[in-house]
């Protein structure tokens, strides 16, 4: 039934189209068409596909049309919203009932202390964490320390009981080669290596061997580099101290490498100062050349160097790869007829003098039209290092005034800010260097970058500057401009707050402030062992004699100067050594500090100037007395025998009369200070015979009053003496000086004897000898107690020597016990205690002791 409805329904509607036809006139805009009942079914499908798929909201419909009308094109617009990122963004959300200025504020407020709060709680739990981590790495270490000593033990006992099987042996303490008087050589100790030792006892092994190798060199006249050896001493450590920092102590000793000229010739129609500018600005140099390198090897496609070596193809590479956004450059064009190139000229030649290929440069410069005027003021200043004449100065200085009039074409294009550059570096100008730092802020990517343009662009003023100022009013830029600069900043702010510590010291040295450099690391006394590295840092600078041209501006020093400053820091270093014993190292050390006042590499050969030499010979005898009153100081000096022939210190006095000059004056110290035993032996070392037996009587003396007061030490201090004093008349006999001596000697012998008859009065005595020590004192010539013999008038006494004024009234006292202990038979008692007191009633100027004075006294 449905069919047959459906079939009238499709009957009808084929009967009215029948009639529509009919009934519609031919026109020659729609021409008849014939289609079947399929065609029509296929064709009102495809017509209703079509519909739907483009079938939209009106309000899309609407918004198309608007854009349209505005010449948007809106499939352009929807991709563009497809790859439109996002991102989540912060800011302050308060109530809606915040109405009044102080309830916002109290709200800003209160949301900032929340806010630190939190930060602080972040860093405090990043602060625990790295400590945390940094107590179990030293752990991790001492560990690792312990097992490799523990290994050194098994095997230093193990083969020493293979040579003696015997004698039982205990492998000793290993002490830090650094730091200890003798290194030791037994095979166990080469398991514990430089490797397993802290930083700075590594740093102080291998410098000082620098230092011991510098020191022999300069005594036989032979060159030496301290600088190019420290860098390798510190390479051969191997220790990575960069880590997480962009900056190492290696690049350090690579700048002073180039500072001092020890890689290069330095100019001689310099200044020092100058010089050492010029040598800063070539480690900047040298360094870009190794990040061209660098950069050419992460882009070998980009760089498209191919087998070219050369170093214009190094720069063109380089720039290939800084401009690959800007299409094809000029150096790559070889159709002319295609888009006009990218012109780098100055860009090749910007980068030529950054990398310090010089010649490229002026050759660049010379082959572009773009370049021509600028080729002979280039030349100049490559001819003449750095600098120019005023004229040229002047005609640099004003070609930069021409390009800042440009301002519409610098602010399109950044190639005529590389030639503004370059003529800012010809004129040397102040004027134009502050004006292009202040319009171009961000010019420089870093501060190597920054430094390079700067030291390029200073002139040496010293001598006057006045002569140097452009003949339009321009000064030039000065060092000392530079260094006033770099010293608004904080240290903190190069160093990141104590991140990159070795940053400000780098940027000091090379800005020429040396002494500042080296005395900000000298401070830095972290586990890196900056403070050493500072300390050869001085040795190094102080050995070219540059060290006062780097004083620096804007740093309050003390009195002393930068040499003096240096000797400070490098004498107390060594005095470290000598601390722990090392005379050897002690030595070095101070003979570095002696020549740091004396002028450097000169002052080895007498060549500094007079008060040079007089400051370094006075620094050298205090230092050098200092080690010699050390233990073993006197050995280690003037050897087992002679004055200094067979020790140290023939090295630096090798004529032996200001050898034993110093001797003489560093015996008299000795005595000053009461070090009797080192003096006895430094005047029997130069042969003053009569001096050294002086100081033993004069010890003897003492000694005799300590014992007869009751010392338990003074016998055998009076036994040691008495037999020192023989052993030298003995050697005296087999070395006699001349008549004058001799003369000495025999009058310093004569008062030994009478000083050991005092010393036998009182053995007598304390024996209980009593009459015996009777006899032995009337013998004594300066006493005159003789009883048979008529009184002396009191100036005899006057004249006797002080080492019998010294114990005179101890001796009395045993006199005075040994004449109550001896029967008077003939009256000579009397007459000896008479003769005692006229001798104290003449002599009670000396201030005696008061018992002594009632002692005799109740004798009568």
């Amino acid at each position: 039934m449905a069919n047959d409805q459906e079939m009238s329904g499709w009957t009808d509607l084929l009967h009215s189209s029948t009639q529509l036809l009919e009934q519609a006139a031919p026109s020659a805009q729609f021409p008849p068409l014939q289609r079947n009942l399929d065609q029509l079914e296929a064709l009102s499908r495809k017509l209703k596909a079509k519909t739907l798929r483009n079938e939209a909201p009106s309000q899309s419909l609407a918004a198309t049309r608007l854009l349209a009308r505005e010449g948007i094109n809106a499939d352009q617009l929807s991709r563009d919203l497809k790859s439109f990122e996002l991102k989540t963004t912060f800011e302050d959300v308060f109530p809606a009932e915040t109405t009044s200025v102080e309830e916002y504020l109290q709200q800003v407020h209160e949301m900032a202390v929340v806010s630190a709060i939190q930060v602080a709680q972040k860093d405090n739990v990043r602060s625990f964490n790295d400590y945390m981590l940094k107590v179990l790495e030293e752990d991790c270490r001492k560990e690792k320390r312990d097992f490799l000593q523990g290994l050194s033990k098994i095997s230093m006992s193990t083969k020493k009981k293979m040579i003696d099987g015997s004698r039982d042996t205990h492998a000793g303490q290993l002490v830090p080669v650094a730091l200890s008087p003798q290194v030791s050589s037994e095979p166990g100790t080469e398991l514990v290596s430089l490797a397993n030792k802290p930083i700075h006892e590594k740093k102080a092994s291998v410098y000082a061997e620098v230092v011991k190798r510098l020191n022999s060199s300069r005594e036989r006249g032979l060159p030496f580099k301290p600088a190019i050896l420290c860098k390798n001493a510190y390479e051969s450590l191997r220790i990575d101290m960069a880590r997480g920092k962009s900056l190492g102590m290696q690049k350090i000793w690579q700048l002073i490498q180039a500072m001092t000229g020890e890689d290069s010739t330095i100019r001689k129609d310099v200044s020092k100062r100058m010089g050492l500018a010029i040598g800063a600005r070539r480690h900047l140099e040298c360094g870009h050349e190794k990040h061209i390198m660098d950069t050419i090897q992460s882009h070998p496609t980009q760089a498209a160097l191919g087998g070219s070596v050369g170093n214009l193809q190094r720069i063109r590479a380089f720039l290939r790869i800084r401009l690959r956004d800007y299409g094809i450059l000029d150096f790559d064009s070889g159709d002319a007829r295609r888009q006009p190139p990218v012109d780098t000229t100055w860009q090749q030649i910007y980068f030529c003098l950054r990398t310090g290929y010089y010649g490229e440069a002026r050759e660049i410069a010379q082959s572009s039209r773009s370049s021509q005027e600028f080729a002979p003021m280039l030349t100049e200043w490559i001819t003449n290092g750095g600098t120019v004449a005023t004229e040229t100065a002047a005609a640099a200085s004003e070609e930069c005034e021409k390009l800042f009039r440009m301002g519409d074409r610098l602010g399109r294009t950044t190639y005529d800010k590389k030639k503004l550059l370059l003529y800012t570096i010809i004129s040397g100008s102040r004027r134009q260097i502050d004006r292009i730092l202040r319009e171009f802020s961000t010019l420089f990517n870093t501060i190597e970058d920054f430094l390079w343009f700067k030291l390029s662009c200073i002139r040496d003023v010293t001598g006057g500057s006045s002569s140097l100022v452009f003949n339009d009013g321009l000064v030039p830029y000065s060092l000392d401009d530079l260094q006033a600069y770099l010293n608004k900043f904080e240290p903190s702010y190069y160093t990141k707050n104590g991140k990159d510590p070795l940053v400000y010291p780098y940027v000091l040295l090379l800005s020429v402030q040396l002494l500042p450099a080296i005395m900000h690391m000298s401070k830095e006394a972290g586990d890196e062992g900056y403070n050493i590295d500072a300390v050869h840092i001085a040795i190094s600078l102080v050995d070219h004699a540059v060290l006062s041209e780097g004083s620096g501006t804007g740093h309050k020093l003390s009195v002393m100067d930068a040499n003096a400053e240096a000797s400070s820091m490098i004498r107390q270093y060594g005095s470290m050594y000598l601390h722990h014993g090392d005379l050897q190292m002690t030595l070095e050390y101070y003979a570095q500090a002696a020549i740091a006042v004396g002028g450097g590499q000169l002052a080895w050969s007498g060549r500094s100037n007079v008060d040079q030499q007089r400051q370094r010979n006075l620094m050298l005898t205090q230092l050098l007395t200092e080690i010699l009153l050390r233990e073993g100081g006197i050995y280690f000096l003037l050897g087992a025998r002679g004055s200094g022939e067979e020790g140290e210190l023939g090295r630096f006095f090798p004529d032996i009369k200001l050898r034993q000059q110093f001797l003489i004056e560093a015996a008299q110290q000795c005595q000053e200070v009461g070090l009797y035993k080192e003096s006895i032996e430094i005047q029997k070392r130069v042969g003053a015979y009569s001096a050294a037996l002086e100081t033993i009587n004069k010890c003897l003396s003492e000694a005799i009053c300590s014992l007869i007061r009751g010392r338990s030490d003074g016998e055998s201090r009076t036994s040691d003496l008495v037999t020192s004093a023989n052993d030298i008349l003995n050697t005296y006999k087999y070395y006699p000086e001349g008549l004058q001596e001799r003369d000495r000697v025999m009058e310093q012998e004569t008062i030994l004897r009478e000083l050991e008859a005092i010393l036998s009065i009182h053995k007598l005595a304390t024996l209980g000898n009593h009459l015996d020590a009777l006899r032995e004192v009337v013998k004594l010539p300066f006493l005159h107690l003789d009883p048979r013999l008529p009184d002396t008038t009191p100036n005899e006494f006057q004249r006797a020597s002080s080492c019998f004024k010294t114990c005179v009234p101890d001796l009395l006292k045993v006199v005075m016990t040994c004449l109550d202990n001896v029967h008077d038979i003939d009256g000579s008692i009397r007459a000896m205690r008479s003769k005692i007191a006229g001798f104290l009633a003449s002599n009670t100027h000396q201030n005696w002791p008061r018992d002594l004075y009632e002692k005799v006294a109740r004798s009568f």
